[in-house]
């Protein structure tokens, strides 16, 4: 009941806090840029949590989450400018088209660990930016156009409707199944997990947000190139569940706005962004190495939260 409580309590505040940012756009107070500041925060929180569940949660070290998040964009810009499909429909078919590129993936290279599996995930986001270069029907390097169709009503539920499904599952005996495969591969063989199904199954929930992201993506900015997914992207999507620390949900999502809005504004400075952004990641590993929260979730820093993290 308590739980319960908890979780309508968060839902509410969301719902509240997307009630507000919209009356505030509709009214002309937030313009333009802001909005889409707001979307591409969106984007990327929904990228960190996805990562999240692959790596936070099941310990698979994956870095060619930008080939899912191209899927996403690629497929659901030919639904839309090629098809004419709804833009909602076009977000579902993304997703769907991502998860079954991260079952192809899954499949075969999961049974790899540690660095081999970032090597293999990373291949295989190459070949899919490769793929999108050499591909005429989608504009090839120049790009494909797209029209605007991202708002912050969509970016906000897709970033609730994933943060509300992982953190479900984690929550639940999968999401156990999955820890515990995290914490130690071989004693959950041993206990009759079945390790293989469920790194799967935790690879393709991931990479179904990622595309749910990169349809956002796409309608967002108007133009999608290949060049935006390279190896770079990947590693990007990983600072934010790195530093927001890894098993914690909550940590990868504070992540992912800190380093949205400090990535904004240093727009500003486009000789020194890189060096500031990475002054200030190289700061926060050294005197915070388990990241932001570490493994806990911010509840836990709160009197009805648990003494723990996620891990067991």
């Amino acid at each position: 009941m308590k739980k319960s409580k908890i979780f309508w309590g968060y839902a509410v505040l969301a719902l509240v806090i997307y009630a507000v940012v919209q009356l505030l756009i509709s009214n002309g107070v937030i313009q333009n840029y802001y909005q889409n500041m707001f979307i591409a925060m969106c984007i990327n929180i929904i990228l960190a949590v996805s990562l999240h569940v692959i790596i936070g949660v099941t310990g698979q070290f994956s870095i060619g989450h930008a080939g899912f998040l191209a899927v996403g964009a690629y497929i659901s810009a030919i639904c839309t400018m090629k098809f004419g499909m709804p833009f909602i429909t076009a977000i579902l078919i993304g997703a769907i088209v991502a998860a079954l590129a991260g079952l192809l993936v899954g499949i075969p290279s999961l049974r790899l660990k540690g660095d081999y599996l970032a090597i293999a995930t990373l291949g295989f986001a190459e070949i899919i930016r490769i793929v999108f270069v050499n591909t005429d029907y989608v504009g090839g390097a120049a790009g494909l156009q797209v029209t605007h169709q991202s708002t912050w009503t969509y970016a906000f539920f897709g970033v609730f409707i994933t943060i509300l499904v992982i953190s479900n599952f984690t929550n639940s005996r999968h999401g156990r199944a999955c820890i515990s495969i995290r914490e130690d591969e071989i004693a959950a063989d041993a206990m009759g997990i079945n390790t293989t199904y469920y790194k799967v199954v935790a690879f393709a929930m991931g990479s179904f947000f990622a595309g749910v992201a990169g349809a956002i993506y796409a309608h967002n900015y108007y133009i999608i190139q290949p060049t935006a997914f390279g190896f770079l992207k990947s590693f990007d999507i990983l600072i934010f569940v790195v530093l927001g620390g890894l098993g914690s949900l909550s940590g990868s999502v504070i992540a992912a706005i800190l380093l949205t809005i400090v990535s904004t504004y240093l727009q500003e400075f486009p000789e020194t962004r890189m060096i500031i952004y990475s002054l200030i990641l190289i700061l926060v590993m050294l005197y915070r190495p388990t990241g932001l929260l570490g493994s806990k979730e911010i509840t836990a820093y709160f009197k009805f939260g648990k003494k723990g993290g996620t891990r067991v």
